[in-house]
This record gives structure tokens, sequence and C-alpha cells, in this order.
């Protein structure tokens, strides 16, 4: 049974893989050369400790004033402990347990709460975030703006093109559903193969090991168990060795200077999500419209993060609940909607252009139940926006 399922998934990801080198085989004349690894990459001119124990009871500590009575109060003590212990329920130790199980609220990773949909009463985390929301949201406007790629960068490739990203962008969607990869490591991948691009001209024939080794940097910096280089290998259906993929994770690590960490359109939603909620449907549908814009670098690289993630926010509030911009988020974040209205145009452009394209891996991801189906939904065809 085990080996079966291997054979499934190898087949579905490596035939996308098959789809993406004949694609790219087929654009134009091949500068490919034979030489391994990254040497067909070429620079561009121009705790918290837990505790181990828990008590649930006080220590008994008994006083004895006689040597001869000491044996006496000894059974007397043994038993008064002896039978506090059998007594004790276990709704005496919920409160320790409940603490231990909140140690994770405290962690400073966020949490991807895309399959969750849980009573945010009494949530803690909500609570003692608060009085840190602004001063979070404002350190990450400055590092957006540190750590974009250039918007038109693709122009400056001679080898690859806007139609060779989109294909492996989507055939990195597929990678990160298939290995249950968070939300936030696709956005990471994506992050890190614009920014390499940025700076290094990249021969097609290696287009797909850079793709590869950025979402193996990416599984290491977000994911508890990251998949293992083995399986990166695997599902390129060894067209790279493992020699390869972690001399290209090397390369790409010197030419983003070891800056992982970065804002994302993903971190602003969840922020933007948490300080105004919507209902689950609309959530989801944000994230979904968030997503298609990873699959295009023009128009989307010339936006910020964060006006990406209100943009998404606002189309997903108009098809919903038919509101855009909430004030509290104007003032939060300090966008008006005349500000968010030539991204929010571009997005709804592609939301309207999904079912159409070639790439339908992320559309195939919200479809799912658990998704709610939302890249089912349509949104208006003429938004009101002026």
């Amino acid at each position: 049974m085990e080996l079966g399922m291997c054979g499934l998934m190898k087949r579905r990801i490596t035939g996308n893989m098959t789809a993406f080198l004949q694609c790219i085989l087929l654009q134009g004349p091949s500068m490919m050369r034979s030489v391994s690894g990254s040497e067909n990459v070429f620079p561009m001119t121009g705790k918290y400790l837990m505790p181990t124990s828990v008590s649930s009871k006080k220590s008994i500590t008994v006083y004895i004033d006689e040597v001869e009575e000491r044996s006496k109060n000894d059974v007397i003590a043994a038993e008064e402990v002896e039978y506090r212990m059998c007594e004790t329920e276990t709704s005496t130790i919920k409160p320790n347990l409940h603490l231990l199980l909140n140690l994770s609220t405290v962690s400073p990773m966020l949490v991807d709460k895309s399959l969750q949909n849980e009573d945010c009463e009494g949530n803690e985390l909500d609570m003692r975030i608060d009085e840190y929301a602004e001063d979070i949201h404002n350190y990450l406007r400055d590092a957006e703006v540190r750590y974009r790629p250039r918007p038109c960068y693709m122009r400056k490739q001679p080898d690859i093109t806007s139609g060779m990203r989109a294909i492996l962008v989507d055939w990195l969607a597929e990678v990160g559903e298939e290995y249950k990869l968070q939300t936030e490591t696709l956005y990471l991948a994506v992050n890190y193969l614009d920014r390499f691009l940025s700076c290094m001209s990249v021969l097609r024939g290696k287009l797909q090991l850079v793709g590869t080794a950025a979402i193996l940097l990416a599984a290491k910096y977000e994911e508890i168990y990251p998949p293992e280089v083995e399986e990166f290998v695997y599902i390129t259906d060894d067209t790279y060795s493992k020699k390869q993929l972690l001399r290209m994770e090397h390369l790409l690590l010197k030419v983003l200077a070891f800056d992982l960490t970065v804002p994302t359109v993903n971190q602003f939603l969840l922020q933007y999500l948490q300080r105004h909620s919507v209902s689950l449907k609309t959530e989801n549908f944000a994230r979904y419209i968030a997503e298609l814009s990873l699959l295009e670098a023009d128009p989307f690289l010339k936006y910020l993060p964060s006006q990406m993630a209100a943009a998404a926010y606002c189309l997903a509030n108009y098809t919903v609940n038919r509101h855009f911009w909430p004030e509290t988020l104007a003032a939060f974040t300090g966008y008006s909607l005349s500000e968010i209205v030539p991204c929010l145009s571009d997005l709804h452009k592609a939301c309207l252009d999904a079912p159409h394209r070639q790439q339908q891996a992320i559309r195939e991801k919200y479809k799912l139940t658990k998704y709610m189906q939302v890249s089912l939904l349509e949104p208006p065809t003429v938004l009101p926006l002026h």
C-alpha cells in the first residue's frame, strides 16, 4: 500500500514536472550547458522550558514532638497522603494542564489558521498581542521594503520568461499541497525565488533547480518537520542530484545574504483578519485571491505585500459581504481605499481569469471542502470603485 501511494504521488508530481520541462524546451532557443550544480547560474550585469512535573496538592508537613511517636505519626502521615492522592480528580490538575498546553501561545512563530474554525472567545493570544500589534505591523512595513524583489527583473533575464516562472510557482504550490506544507512556506519560497532571480541570470534548464532549492530552504525555515533533501530530489523525478540541490541551496543562501525572515502577503493578511474579523468563507476567499497573485510577477511585484494583502481583503469582503475596506483597517494600516484601488483592479482581473489559466494547482487546492470551495466563487464582473 505504501509503495502504491508513493507511486501515485510520484506520477502526479513528476507528471507536472514533465509538462514543466516540455513547456520550457518549447519556448525559444535553449541555452543549457552540460554543467551540473550552480555552474549554469551566473551573475547578472547591470524556551521556554516546560516544567517536568506538576504538583496538584501542596506538600504535607508532619511535626513530631517526641522521638517515641515517630513511627506512629509516619504511619498516619502515609495514610493521609495516600488517601488524598486517591481522592484527587482530574479537575484538580486541569488548570495546570491548560497552562502546559498554552505554552505554544507565546511562540514567536505565526500559526497558520487556514484549517481551523475555532471560537475566538477567550483567546489569550489575541489579548496578549493587542498592545504590540501596531509595533509589529510597523516593523513589517519597514522590512517589506528592504526585502522586496525587483519589480521588473524578468526583463533582464535572457533565457527564462514570465510563463516559465508561472509554471514553476504552480508546481511549487502542488508540492506544498502534497507534502502538507504551511501556506507561509509557499510564500517564502516564492520570495526567495524572486529575490534570487532579481540578482542572478538563470538558464531555463536550471530554473526548476532554483525553485526546488527555494522551497527546501523555506520548509527548513517554517516547518516543524520539513521533508528530507532526498524527498525534494525525488519529486523532480531525479532530474537533479542531491549534490546539485545542496550546491544550489548554498548559492541561494549566499545571494540572499542569509536574510530568510521576510514579511509576506500571508503575514499581513493574517494581521488584517485578526484586526477586523470576517466570516470563514470570506477568510478563505481572501487567502485564495492572495495566493493567485504569486503566479504573476508582472504586475504584482510592483506592489508591496501589505498592499496586496489589503487588496485581497477588499476583493473578498466585497464579493461575499458587499463591503470593501473597513475604517478600523484604514486607521490601522494608513491605507485609504483609493490607494488600494490599482492593486485591487489587477487582483480582480487575475481572479476573473483564473478559471481559464493553464496553471490550476491553487484553484484546485481551494476547491476542497475544508476551504469551503471558495475558488468556485465568482467576483462581480465590475467593481464600483469610482
